[in-house]
Parts: structure tokens; sequence; C-alpha cells
């Protein structure tokens, strides 16, 4: 059999215990004694002893008997039926039910679960990230906008930024596991017919499908669905799995960026390999890994896309073979994504000597909005002051990238300006304090700090998770 890339080589153990074949069998005959057993209090006769022997059989899965029964039946539900059945001894299972009302509850819960999962995996990089941004609040750094020297920022406010991202899909994420429903159990055409016709009365079938949302531990049941719950929530899932990879995207952008200029580092461990030609290379392959997961992401979001409104009627089965990949292998890569990342932050370093470095090449550059307000103060007209440091500054770069040089060359030019206000004295006397012109950097860091804490409050203990071994 060929193995599950996503899974075997980038996913917890965790998720994948969620999505192995064995556990979903398990899951689903759970769901059958359940119902069973709320069938035989609600008044259906069921026979002696039958609802304990199911419940015996619940672990003995073989995978291969079922298999082979399908090959025969061609319908995969129909053959786990049986074979639960040949298990117990009993025909007394699916009473009153359709497939969907297996497949579709159990596939909700492995959803709920894996969005557990990642939501505690999301709380434990953001605490680290919060730690992160704390740590370097005070690290002026050169802010860039179209990876082109703009302002002075700090490192910490960089990470504060993607940190924001990243808490605002936590939000989402906290909303779907609190708010996802369960089908329920609605029959084949969703009007729950069969079980009203066996248990006699809707205050029976609303107690049994309460039974089962209770077991599975969901606090809200789909009202009117038909087969299948509408497949625009499975596309609200992955869309916001996509959304939660943005902000340790983001990062690890910035990230590879700096690496390249060596301001800053993922880590390098003892005994890795970067090239296998070059030996001096550093590679930031574990950044890399994150970026090529979200692509795969993205895949998996134009496949629910693509089934979302797409259904006939009360239902059909052409998005079977989608969400079959999609589901399990959508939270495959997001937890592999969300574990490397964290791997990169636990790991991960900066060159304060070459930060500064630059930045003091860049500064009066990165000034020239401080340069523009205090020539306007100074009595000269907005436009004709940021004329006036255009053209200086644009001649400086031009004959700096001629032959090295720092950036004080523009004070220069500009205090021999005799239309400029300013004197070159006067300019350099505020650039001596990079943070001065980092803006209110420092007291976002410190409001995303507090936003981070209340939310690592309501999820204790996800910032002491452990992260596995990757490759």
């Amino acid at each position: 059999m060929i193995e599950n890339v996503l899974s075997a080589r980038y996913a917890s153990p965790e998720m994948r215990r969620i999505w192995d074949p064995v556990a979903k069998v398990r899951m689903e005959r759970r769901l059958w004694v359940v119902v069973l057993e709320t069938q035989q209090r609600l008044g259906v006769e069921v026979p002696e002893g039958a609802v304990e022997a199911y419940r015996m059989a619940i672990d003995d899965v073989d995978l291969d008997s079922i298999e082979r029964r399908e090959r025969v039946l061609r319908h995969d539900v129909k053959a786990r039926i049986e074979e639960f059945n040949a298990l117990a001894g009993f025909e007394a299972i699916h009473l009153g039910m359709t497939s969907r009302d297996v497949t579709e509850n159990v596939e909700l819960l492995q959803i709920r679960q894996s969005l557990q999962v990642v939501l505690t995996r999301a709380v434990a990089a953001l605490g680290t990230m919060a730690a992160l941004a704390a740590e370097h609040t005070g690290l002026a750094v050169t802010g860039r906008t179209h990876n082109v020297p703009a302002q002075v920022t700090t490192l910490g406010k960089r990470m504060a930024s993607a940190g924001e991202e990243l808490a605002a899909a936590i939000d989402r994420i906290e909303a779907l596991v609190g708010g996802l429903p369960l089908r329920g159990i609605k029959g084949p055409v969703g009007t729950q017919q069969d079980q009203l016709e066996l248990l006699g009365s809707a205050e029976s079938v609303i107690e049994l499908e309460r039974a089962v949302a209770d077991d599975l531990g969901f606090e809200r049941v789909a009202g009117s669905v038909g087969q299948i719950y509408p497949r625009s929530l499975d596309l609200e899932v992955v869309a916001t799995l996509v959304q939660l990879a943005a902000g340790p995207t983001n990062l690890t952008t910035t990230l590879r960026l700096m690496a390249g200029h060596d301001l800053a580092t993922e880590g390098f461990a003892a005994g890795q390999v970067g090239s296998s030609a070059m030996p001096h290379k550093m590679n930031t392959r574990t950044s890399e890994r994150v970026h090529g997961l979200k692509v795969i992401l993205g895949g998996y979001l134009a496949m629910a896309a693509g089934l979302s409104g797409e259904q006939w009627n009360e239902g059909d089965v052409t998005c079977s073979v989608v969400r079959r990949v999609m589901l399990p292998d959508a939270f495959y890569a997001i937890d592999g994504l969300l574990q490397s990342f964290q791997v990169v932050l636990g790991e991960m370093g900066v060159f304060p000597a070459v930060i500064e470095r630059e930045l003091t090449a860049s500064l009066p550059f990165l000034a020239t909005t401080r340069l523009l307000g205090a020539a306007v103060q100074a009595g000269m007209g907005r436009e004709a002051a940021h004329e006036t440091i255009k053209r200086h500054a644009v001649a400086a770069a031009l004959d700096r990238r001629q032959a090295p040089a720092d950036g004080l060359d523009l004070l220069a030019r500009l205090g021999a300006d005799p239309d400029f206000p300013l004197s070159t004295a006067d300019m350099q006397a505020f650039l001596g304090e990079p943070l001065k012109f980092a803006g209110l950097a420092s007291s976002q860091v410190e409001d995303f700090v507090k936003l981070v804490a209340e939310i690592v409050g309501r999820h204790p203990g996800s910032v002491d998770q452990q992260v596995g071994e990757i490759l």
C-alpha cells in the first residue's frame, strides 16, 4: 500500500489517530450502539443481550474483512454494518437510519477533534510569539515595504503583527469548535420520517437525537438538512485552516528574507546539512516547509469551494471521493505546518550587530518622513519639502550603489541646499536614537502581549505542549 505522505511525514500521532480507519470504524460502532440503546429505552423492541453484544464488539476491527465484504456489496457502510452484525451475533443496528446518519456525524466528530488539536498547537505558537515579541520589543530594525527600506520598526512589532493575525484565526477556530453542529439522525432525505414511525412521537425522535449529541459531546444539532449537512460548512472549516496558516507563513517569509541578509536565522541543529553541494549553506528549510504546506492547504480550499453549493436536491455522493482526501489531508497539512512553525520559533535567532549595521546605513533614508515634518514646521511648503528631500534622497541612493557609503551623505546634501530650512547638525541631532522613529511600536507590542495572555488563559496547558521530532 502506498502511504499518505502528509500523514506519514508531517502529521502528529494525535492527528493520525483521529483519522485512522480503525478509529473511524470504532466511532461508527459507538454511534450505532448509542442509537440502539436509546431506541430500546424509548420503547423499541430490541433482542435481549444485543446492546451488550454490540458494545463488546466495538473494538474488534478487522479492516481486511470489511474490505472483502465491500468488494462484494460495493457499499462501504453496508459492509461495516454486516461486519458489526457478524461480530455481535445480532441484526439490530441501523434501524430507521441511512448511511449518512452514520458517516456525517462521525466526520463532524473527527473535524471537531482535529480542530481542538489544531487550536492547542496554534495557542502554543501564539504564546511563543508573544514571548519573542516582548523580548525584542526594543530591537530597532529597518522596516520595509515592497521589500524596500521604508521606516524604522522593531523586531518585536514584526512578531506582534504576525501574531495578531494568528490570534484572529484562533478566534475563528474557537467559534468553530464551540458552534459546530452535529448533523443528527435525520434519515434518507432529512425529514426523520423513519425514526418517527419507529418511535411514535416527535418528542422521542428529538430525545434520540439529543442522546446521540450528548454522547458525542455536541451542544448543537442541525435543524433542517437533507441527507447531508451543507458542504459550505466544510468550506468554512478548510478556509479557517488556511487563515490559520497566514500568520505563521507571513512571519516565516520575513524570517527567510532576513536570513538572506544574515540578520536572523531559523536555527541550525548540530549535525544538520544545509546543502548536499555547498557545505557552507544554512538554508531556512523548515520555514520553506511552512510555505509548502500552506500551498497544499490552498489546494484543499479549492476542493472545498468546488463542493460548496453543488449538491443535487437532498444530496448525492459526488462529494464523497473529494472529502475522503480533503478533510483528513487538510488537517494533516495544518498540523505539520504548525509543528514546523513551533520548531522555527523555538530555534530562531537574530544577529543584533548585523541589524544595527543595516539600520545605521539606512537610517537617514528611513527618517525622511520626520525630516519632511520638521521642514514643514520650519516654514517650508509640504510638497516643496517632499520634492527637495526626494531629489536628494534619490541622488544619494544612486551614488551609494556606485560606491559603498552610509546614508549620512543624504543629510549633507540637504544641509547644503539653501532652500531646505534644516542644517546638517539639526538633522544629525535627532538620528541618534532609532527607537524614536519607531512610533508606537513598543505600546503595540504591549497590547499584543496582553491579548495573548487572555487567549492563553482560555486554554491552560497549551503553551506547555511539546512538539515531536520533525524531519
